[in-house]
């Protein structure tokens, strides 16, 4: 089964770093929450502390399928600022290995130059940060190894998105039934 690491950096969007967790470990996905903080202790953007997995330097990224990103403000930032992480992401990218990211987060990955050519959404107002991006307003875009997705309000389909990707279209649409998701 896939192994995924999704990345927390004080300032996370709680919804949609833990609905991606939640909605993976539901599918049977392995998926581990890494602090860049250097503290497994993570508060997210509304005050809600939330103890990590790992910390950033016990990730062994040549074992993981696919990094993470969740938005929120100022955990976007923070995760940018984790030179390391933006390394891995970019090798992932090199590799054609799953990165993805939601809300403000894709903005990351158009500062690094990923999205030149792609198929990318962000959330609203941000469009610009996704430099060289086909920029789409849908509530998640796949383009090939790259997700993106655009706000809290899209954390299912863009965790659903992520299963899709592991476990096939019929386990992620039974998991978005069995959520009572779009039924």
């Amino acid at each position: 089964m896939a192994n995924i690491a999704i990345f927390l950096a004080d300032g996370f969007e709680e919804i949609e770093g833990l609905t991606v967790v939640d909605i993976c470990r539901r599918a049977g996905l392995t998926i581990d929450m890494v602090s860049v903080m250097g503290t497994l202790q993570v508060t997210g953007s509304h005050g809600i502390e939330v103890k990590a997995d790992k910390l950033l330097d016990e990730v062994k990224f040549d074992e993981m399928d696919m990094l993470v990103l969740p938005g929120g403000m100022p955990g976007t930032t923070n995760l940018e600022k984790t030179e390391k992480l933006v390394e891995q992401i970019r090798a992932f990218d090199a590799a054609g290995k799953y990165i993805s990211a939601i809300c403000a987060a894709p903005g990351v990955f158009g500062r690094a130059g990923l999205l030149q050519g792609r198929k990318a959404c962000v959330y609203p107002g941000l469009e610009g940060e996704l430099k060289g991006a086909d920029v789409q307003m849908t509530e998640t875009t796949v383009d090939g190894h790259i997700l993106t997705s655009r706000g809290m309000g899209t954390a299912i389909p863009f965790a659903l998105a992520i299963v899709e990707r592991f476990c096939g279209k019929e386990t992620a649409d039974k998991l978005g039934k069995g959520i009572v998701f779009r039924v």
